[in-house]
């Protein structure tokens, strides 16, 4: 804790434990103690710790080819647009790689200029990045307002609120930006039929239609997306956290006419698309389709939700596949946080009475049993009945 203050800036505060090694789903701190990680680097380690196929892939192409700058192509970065293109189902879908979900929705707030238009459609509550242009999409008081004033021509309306929606999208409108399931407000599940209808908002008023699927994506509930339920589908999709299985890499993939929009020179990032990274990707891909992961994904996720609903002092629970969160009826997350840390269970507290849990797609039955008996504990240690 002093070696971080005395040599990290204090935005992150100072963090509790040193991780210094990782199995799958098993972490070790710098004192030997082991950890069930249902974090999993905020749905980013999709495939857990040191999975073989990632570490393979990695050490192969880090003889082979380090970085080239996207003067040049690489074989990874061109079959990875591509299975990602097949992903989508449209064959106009065209993509651009990043390192992180704020520049991938930096990128999708870049092309919608690209139509003309300049106003935006977010919801509150929402969460789209911390850079200045996707913080100013991030409905979020909290953290927006120490850095006003931030981009303008930005409304942000009720998430799940269809008539909002439709009433906020105007002909000047370039672009509408919503995540299938909210995550970083608690795995908020919007009504059943609100994608389609805002899909039909935008289409009678000439708006581009962002889906933000950087925590949904990459199988986390179950489908590659997450907004596969609702039976449309957006003109833009950006990724990130699961897409590179640990490492750094986001993408923007634009479709249809969107996927037009950029022209040479119009944006670009030096390490989008590296080597690399791209080849984590792949491995990631190819491991969720091998191991049937997918389906497994739906299993975890109805055993977690049921056990979970069943625990006292949990008002709800919420969520698709493995993207799962949790209310109680008093504002006790933080410290049942802390207390499931020191019981070796790492989950997050976005909120005073939310629990977001969000592990790796590959855990057990065994693992999930744990983590369940181990939340038990915490919570009935810290309600107030």
């Amino acid at each position: 804790m002093k070696r971080w203050q005395r040599a990290l800036q204090d935005n992150y505060g100072t963090p509790t434990i040193e991780l210094v090694s990782g199995k799958g789903s098993i972490v070790k701190d710098a004192n030997g103690n082991s950890y069930l990680d249902f974090l999993a680097g905020i749905a980013t380690n999709v495939l857990g710790h040191a999975h073989p196929a990632i570490v393979k892939a990695v050490s192969k192409q880090v003889t082979t080819l380090g970085h080239v700058s996207n003067f040049y192509a690489h074989p990874n970065v061109l079959d990875l647009a591509e299975r990602l293109q097949k992903m989508t189902g449209d064959k106009s879908a065209r993509v651009f790689f990043c390192n992180s979900g704020a520049e991938a929705n930096e990128a999708a707030l870049k092309l919608s200029r690209k139509t003309g238009k300049n106003k935006i459609v977010a919801t509150k509550e929402s969460f789209h990045g911390r850079t200045m242009g996707a913080l100013s999409l991030t409905g979020q008081p909290s953290k927006r307002d120490p850095f006003k004033p931030l981009l303008k021509g930005i409304t942000h309306v009720t998430f799940g609120d269809a008539k909002a929606m439709k009433r906020a999208i105007s002909k000047k409108t370039a672009m509408v930006i919503i995540e299938p399931i909210m995550g970083e407000a608690g795995v908020i599940v919007p009504p059943s039929d609100y994608l389609k209808k805002v899909r039909e908002y935008c289409d009678a008023a000439g708006v581009l239609l962002v889906f933000d699927c950087v925590q949904t994506g990459m199988g986390r509930t179950g489908d590659w997306f997450g907004y596969e339920y609702s039976g449309v589908k957006p003109d833009v999709i950006t990724l990130a956290k699961g897409l590179g299985g640990g490492l750094p890499l986001g993408a923007m993939i634009a479709m249809g006419p969107a996927s037009e929009l950029f022209v040479a020179g119009d944006h670009g990032s030096t390490f989008g698309g590296n080597p690399i990274a791209t080849a984590a990707a792949l491995a990631v891909i190819t491991s969720i389709e091998k191991e049937k992961l997918l389906t497994h994904v739906d299993q975890m996720g109805e055993f977690l939700l049921t056990e979970l609903a069943l625990i006292p002092g949990v008002s709800e629970v919420r969520g698709a596949g493995l993207l799962i969160g949790l209310t109680f009826e008093q504002p006790i997350a933080k410290a049942v946080t802390k207390r499931c840390q020191e019981l070796g269970l790492l989950i997050n507290a976005p909120g005073d009475s939310v629990i977001r849990i969000a592990p790796a797609l590959n855990i057990t039955i065994k693992q999930a049993e744990k983590c369940v008996k181990i939340f038990t504990q915490a919570v009935g240690e810290n309600f107030n009945v």
